[in-house]
């Protein structure tokens, strides 16, 4: 047995350190968190200081095991848990563990801390170890609670008074209530036409375009030609005039390179780019992080990926800078190196951004060692990197003036002279319609142009767009709500809890997400808002900082929110889930309601269930009452009731269902679900059916669920993956990439392109 013991959180990074630390060091890990608060209400005492229980994770208990053994017989223990609040926070659990069990007698513990996998690195940490920091414990402990509190408080209020298996979430919420809001925005929108005037002209063999910016001497707002008939008049008046150029303005602008990576900022650049989630984007990050095998054997290929810092580290930044001024024209490199300002009010740990480990450690050289994903997310990684080091772009603008007649029309233009860090990368930009402005023709005052056309456009506002994965993040670091590490998190439960639903990459509320989202701006309204939650943040960064007691921020939290759940335990049901119309039961003349079932919400009659009268939301009495009798299924009775079986209509379709509904509720697919004829590859028994989710969405799953819950997104073939080995591989079609075989399998993540998207364009078949 090794004298030292050092203990990590992943296997795969202690793979990593043990060949940069030699056979004096043991290395374990402690697969994650190691404890967690026992799941039943008490856990947090809240009348004795806040007092937490905890208990070993069932499933890391023979990890655990494994560590007491091995510090029995280490003299040195080394904490090397993750650089974060988290892995403080699991480094302090395995101390209470290890005290618990009495084997620290007579043991030199201390933690250290890398935030790049590398052997100096490694090395260094080891070398100057330091204790536990209570601060950073404390803070994890205060979210913890906090977490805890609205959970299993909460939680069961949404079970009683709307449906089982609803939660609520002290940052999901608020996150919640966005996409919500956004919704609301776009339907209440109510589109506004305008109009613009364009003059088209050329110089020489070169068109370019105006617009018109003044008339009779007025500037022009967007909403001043609000009809054709006005753009007619404008027109009109405009015939006949020549056009003369009065003013050009030419100017030199610069634009600087982006800051280097953030968590959020690369959640973001993924989503746009790569057309990654931000929870695949974490895992596949995590795994750059904690090594990868390239040949001379293991290395961390990024830093830490969980970081709010925009810093760089000086010897990262000579790397940089000496590698520009190596593979780049001298104009590239700048005179000084370029310094960027954290705009996170407490950046987490004053960590570095997200960067390479080595800059000279290019993407085409580690390529072979990485898989698709991989290779795609450390590129933009070293490309953004090394871009932020390199001198700005420069551009020649010119503004150009154009008098025809009572009319002054404007045309820009662009051109970029210097690319400097563009030539490298350049940041993606969420829901833009602008262009880059078109090159002009040189012009000069007192030139004349032909009037090649003179026309007018028409033009609608547009709602505001919908939330994509990177646009939510954004919105949330811009609130103060959560923290990045937390964005994939709060992301993916609000889709597992089909809150939300992804259209056309947009998040769309569903009706159970708008129903909870009512329920909790009405009735939890400060709980819900975003600044009381930023607030919060702040006050656990306080924690985190040692200006701030802990104790103090959970019973100020706790006293008005144990206030407001016993307030609210007296609602009715039918107050939250219910909706009143101004509309009466065409049957029985009793109030129509908005109400809430398992497939969303409806129209319903208040007289249920003596009155059986229902319809979609989206349809009128009128709609309803046109419809054909439902048809009858001959020759088959409900195996339910044995009552007549009929095809009725829902949100997702027709389907067959029994006729003494709501009495039965037996329902089961129109038609018979699509054998695609390939083998389920998890039980290799049964078959992978075409089905629908209740959202319409098709997915694949084994024609013997329950018994078997194996189920993928794309359609699958019958062909193993020649990376992995799955015995199937299934086709994913992206506007980016076209038709590609890709695992199903999330770690191994190979593809291959069976029809690449330009031909995917221009053949409609």
């Amino acid at each position: 047995m090794a004298q030292n013991l050092l203990i990590v959180e992943s296997p795969s990074k202690a793979k990593t350190l043990k060949k940069y630390l030699g056979k004096d060091f043991d290395i374990l890990a402690s697969y994650g968190h190691v404890r967690g608060l026992v799941r039943k209400d008490g856990s947090v005492d809240v009348d004795h200081n806040f007092a937490m229980k905890y208990q070993v994770i069932p499933k890391n208990a023979k990890h655990v095991e494994a560590i007491v053994s091995a510090v029995k017989e280490a003299d040195n223990v080394y904490l090397a848990t993750d650089p974060d609040r988290e892995g403080e926070a699991i480094s302090w659990h395995l101390l209470e563990i290890l005290r618990g069990k009495r084997v620290l007698d007579d043991k030199y513990v201390k933690r250290v801390v890398f935030h790049e996998i590398t052997e100096s690195a490694v090395k260094a940490a080891v070398a100057n170890p330091r204790d536990v920091d209570a601060h950073l414990v404390n803070a994890q402990q205060a979210r913890s609670a906090l977490d805890y509190l609205v959970g299993f408080n909460l939680s069961p209020l949404l079970w009683r008074k709307i449906r089982q298996g609803l939660s609520a979430g002290r940052v999901q919420s608020p996150a919640l209530r966005m996409i919500c809001e956004r919704e609301t925005e776009i339907r209440a929108f109510t589109a506004q036409e305008y109009w613009t005037i364009h003059l088209d002209s050329h110089k020489g063999r070169q068109k370019f375009r105006a617009r018109l910016t003044e008339w009779q001497g007025n500037k022009l707002d967007q909403f001043d030609i609000p009809t054709e008939a006005v753009q007619a008049s404008i027109l009109a008046g405009l015939q006949g005039h020549p056009a003369a150029v009065t003013n050009v303005e030419k100017k030199r602008k610069s634009r600087s390179p982006a800051a280097p990576f953030t968590t959020s900022t690369l959640q973001q650049e993924a989503v746009r780019k790569l057309g990654m989630t931000t929870d695949r984007t974490m895992r596949t990050a995590q795994q750059l992080y904690e090594g990868i095998d390239i040949g001379q054997g293991t290395v961390g290929l990024i830093t830490y990926m969980r970081t709010d810092s925009v810093a760089l580290a000086n010897e990262a930044v000579a790397e940089i800078r000496d590698y520009i001024g190596q593979h780049f024209e001298p104009e590239y490199l700048p005179a000084n190196p370029v310094v960027y300002k954290s705009k996170a009010k407490n950046a987490q740990e004053a960590h570095e951004a997200i960067r390479p480990t080595s800059i000279a450690r290019t993407p085409d050289s580690v390529k072979p060692f990485l898989s698709a994903e991989q290779f795609k997310l450390y590129e933009m990684i070293w490309k953004r990197t090394l871009a932020c080091q390199i001198a700005p772009a420069k551009f020649d603008t010119t503004g150009v003036d154009i008098r025809v007649g009572a009319g002054l029309f404007r045309a820009s233009g662009q051109v970029l002279v210097f690319p400097g860090f563009i030539a490298v990368y350049q940041e993606g930009v969420d829901d833009s319609d602008s262009e880059d402005d078109a090159k002009l023709p040189p012009l000069e005052v007192g030139d004349e142009v032909p009037v090649d056309k003179l026309s007018g456009e028409q033009h609608f506002t547009q709602p505001p767009p919908r939330y994509s994965e990177a646009s939510l993040v954004k919105a949330l670091e811009e609130y103060g709500i959560g923290r990045p590490s937390t964005y994939a998190s709060i992301i993916s439960t609000l889709k597992d809890r089909e809150y939300v639903v992804l259209d056309k990459k947009r998040f769309v509320p569903t009706d159970t997400g708008e129903v909870v989202n009512k329920f909790l701006t009405e009735h939890f309204t400060q709980y819900v808002d975003y600044h009381f939650t930023a607030k919060l943040e702040d006050k656990l960064d306080e924690i985190s900082n040692g200006s701030r007691d802990w104790i103090p921020v959970l019973e100020e939290f706790w006293k008005g929110f144990a206030r407001q759940i016993e307030e609210k335990q007296a609602l009715k049901r039918s107050e939250v889930t219910q909706e009143a119309l101004d509309e009466t039961c065409p049957k029985c003349a009793k109030p129509l309601l908005i109400r809430l079932g398992r497939r969303g919400r409806f129209v319903g009659c208040s007289g249920y269930p003596e009155c059986d009268y229902t319809r979609n939301l989206n349809e009128t009495a009128e709609d309803k009452a046109e419809e054909a009798p439902p048809t009858v299924i001959e020759g088959r009775s409900c195996p339910q009731d044995g009552g007549q079986l009929v095809v009725k209509s829902g949100p997702y379709g027709k389907f067959i269902g029994c006729a003494n509904y709501p009495k039965c509720r037996h329902i089961e697919p129109l038609e018979p679900p699509k054998d695609t004829g390939v083998v389920c590859p998890e039980c290799k028994n049964g078959h992978l059916i075409e089905r629908k989710s209740r959202y319409g969405k098709l997915f694949y799953s084994c024609n013997t669920y329950p018994k078997c819950k194996y189920a993928t997104w794309n359609p699958p073939i019958n062909e193993p993956c020649p990376q992995c080995g799955w015995p199937i591989l299934t086709l994913k079609t992206t506007k980016r990439r076209g038709v590609e075989k890709v695992c199903p399998q999330k770690e191994c993540g190979f593809s291959e392109v069976v029809t690449p998207p330009e031909k995917l364009t221009a053949d409609p078949s």
